[in-house]
């Protein structure tokens, strides 16, 4: 981490747990320079990252290939979390505009035999049971299993309720002593009766609406089955070679409906879709270390292949009755990529990094005839198609004349491809696909982004607590905007330009024996430089605070007994859609705490207690840009987590 020259959080396992939170999207949004979006007319409904101000849903990885789909995500194969600022197409490909994130997972290991089991009950109808367990077959074969089982009532808010399922079974195998296999497989469900939270009145969230949806009828289901192999090949003592390759199928139903008042008249409304996902990848890396011209190189080179496939539909509802419609659009999208990566040790106190990434796409998205419900206008069956290429980087240097710190500077770029975001089909303002006025799509050229960061990295109180500070600013130019109407496919081609400038602090690790600390404080300005809208011009971005903060401290009282806290504060958040104006909606700023205590009560077995918002602070996460959702922060809720270890 230290040596990483970017900003770069990792969570442990261990914090993950000590936080209580099982649903990633609230791990993330808790975390500084991250918010979330809702679903609306123009994406799906499901997990939807925004990082330092700019979307994030497509760019989640896990053991680092791409996550097909947007759908819902839990924490109960998660090893480790790596959350990552700033464009890095380098080593994403195409997107991670404001960063990306990767889970590593829970893996077979030939270290040791365990088998770990907890159970945990709590207010509104919590329960929640996941075994982790570990076996080694022969010393040279291994295989482990997770497996979940949870349900629960949104805090204060049923019938909204969540139901999860899931499964990963994985195994290693060490052929030799310099080839090590290794597969998994991954299964999860989650059934919720989603809660599209409250509306704007007078400006201001009212806390008078309560569930607005229609429990017999409304759903959100997601579904992912996703298979991963990889071969680890040591060919020297300074030369390896890693091959991944994932085969992957997510789906995304859900009907959602609230109450919409217009001009003083409240009315329902329904949001509808369907989306399946299918993900083919192959990653081949050779990484390399070892003096070249009296340098040392940290090579890394290789290539990744990737088709991503997705049909959408939407649901007809009649009553309490919701029938699926005919497949509305059909997208896939074939990329080849090449990456070569160094860094090389000058001396003891200098290191020079750079990277340069080439993806070339092959895309096509068929939309079947529409009529849009508002102006009635007729759209004939239409396919659209092109191919482009991609070509970013990333250069920087580390200067460590001292022990225990360093200062680096880089600079890196990312690019976004016109209808990259699958889920949004032909909703132009929302990252689908854009035409001119005559219907030609390939005018658009790719979304261009720059980032220049300025860093300093410490590790202080003997090697146990690392601090990190960084300044930013990242440009996005050529963006494609969704002119007047966001949900046709006609938009504003590269008329847009915005930027979001700030600072980052971090602290993590250990402040004493007894006192650990993970600390994150993200402090940005956005601004609207370019716009077909000149009025939007000057305004910040929508969906993104300010300033935004998280603290958890943990302190061991006694080797049995420990207890701790946490923290998360945002400021005041604008809605409206990707990379326009805000909007003059706005959510208020918030400070939720969290308390959580464990208590080990033999060497195998261990009580844990967490309660969610203490204070039972009213709070609110997403704003549709219209002021007609608004997600609501989980009221105050605490469970009881029993651990035990054969």
């Amino acid at each position: 981490m230290a040596d990483t020259p970017s900003t770069v959080t990792v969570l442990t396992k261990d914090s993950i747990d000590d936080s209580g939170k099982n649903e990633l999207k609230d791990i993330l949004s808790a975390q500084p320079g991250i918010t979330l979006g809702t679903g609306e007319g123009g994406n799906s409904f499901g997990d939807r990252y925004i990082i330092r101000g700019y979307e994030a849903r497509s760019d989640v990885f896990t053991d680092g290939l791409r996550e097909p789909g947007l759908i819902s995500r839990d924490t109960f194969a998660i090893e480790q979390l790596e959350i990552s600022k700033g464009p890095s197409s380098t080593f994403a490909g195409r997107g991670s505009t404001g960063g990306a994130v990767n889970s590593v997972t829970k893996k077979a290991t030939l270290d040791d035999d365990f088998v770990k089991v907890s159970g945990g009950i709590g207010a509104d109808n919590y329960q929640r049971y996941t075994i982790d367990g570990n076996t080694m077959v022969t010393e040279d074969l291994a295989v482990r299993a997770n497996l979940l089982y949870g349900e629960t009532d949104v805090p204060d808010r049923a019938p909204a309720g969540e139901k999860r399922m899931g499964a990963l079974l994985s195994a290693v195998y060490e052929a030799t002593d310099n080839a090590t296999i290794s597969a998994d497989y991954y299964h999860y469900e989650s059934d919720d009766t989603p809660d599209l939270g409250t509306r704007l009145v007078d400006g201001e969230p009212t806390t008078e609406q309560g569930y607005p949806g229609n429990e017999d009828l409304d759903f959100l289901q997601s579904q992912a089955d996703i298979v991963t192999a990889t071969l680890d090949l040591e060919l020297s003592d300074e030369v390896r070679l890693e091959n991944k390759s994932r085969f992957g199928v997510t789906t995304n139903d859900y009907v959602a409906s609230t109450i919409q008042v217009r001009n003083g008249v409240s009315s329902d409304r329904t949001f509808t879709g369907s989306q399946e996902n299918q993900y083919i990848g192959n990653q081949t890396n050779l990484i390399i270390d070892k003096e070249l011209g009296g340098r040392r190189h940290t090579i890394i080179t290789g290539i990744e292949l990737a088709n991503e496939e997705s049909q959408s539909a939407t649901y007809t509802v009649s009553g309490n009755t919701a029938t699926k419609n005919d497949i509305a659009s059909d997208y896939e999208l074939n990329t080849a990529s090449l990456y070569l990566m160094d860094t090389i040790t000058i001396n003891d106190d200098w290191e020079v990094f750079a990277g340069l990434r080439y993806d070339y796409f092959q895309y096509e998205l068929w939309l079947a005839e529409s009529t849009s419900g508002r102006t009635g206008v007729v759209t004939p069956a239409t396919t659209y198609d092109y191919s482009d290429g991609l070509l970013n980087g990333h250069i920087g240097v580390v200067y460590s004349p001292w022990e225990n710190g360093n200062i680096y500077a880089n600079w890196s770029t990312s690019s976004n491809i016109n209808g990259g975001e699958s889920d949004a089909k032909g909703s132009c303002g929302y990252g689908g696909v854009c035409s001119d006025d005559d219907g030609n799509y390939k005018s658009a050229e790719p979304e261009q982004t720059t980032n220049l960061e300025l860093g300093t990295k410490w590790n202080l109180m003997d090697e146990q607590l690392l601090f990190s500070a960084a300044l930013f600013q990242i440009t996005k130019d050529n963006v494609i905007e969704g002119g007047n109407d966001s949900y046709t496919t006609g938009g504003s081609l590269n008329t847009g330009k915005n930027r979001v400038q700030g600072v980052e602090f971090g602290i993590s690790g250990n402040i004493t024996d007894k006192l650990s600390a993970q600390f994150g404080l993200a402090i940005m300005d956005s601004e609207t430089l370019e716009s077909y809208d000149t009025d939007s011009i000057g305004s910040p971005k929508a969906n993104f605070a300010n300033e935004s903060a998280n603290l958890q401290l943990r302190y061991q009282v006694m080797p049995k007994f420990a207890f701790g806290g946490n923290m998360t504060y945002s400021s005041e958040m604008y809605g409206g859609q990707p990379d326009a104006g805000a909007t003059d909606n706005k959510l208020p700023s918030y400070t939720v705490y969290d308390l959580f205590a464990s208590y080990q009560v033999t060497s195998k077995f261990e009580i844990q207690a967490n309660i969610q918002n203490v204070t039972d602070e009213d709070y609110y996460t997403a704003l549709y840009r219209g002021g007609s959702i608004i997600y609501i922060g989980d009221a105050r809720t605490a469970n009881v987590t029993f651990n035990y270890e054969f």
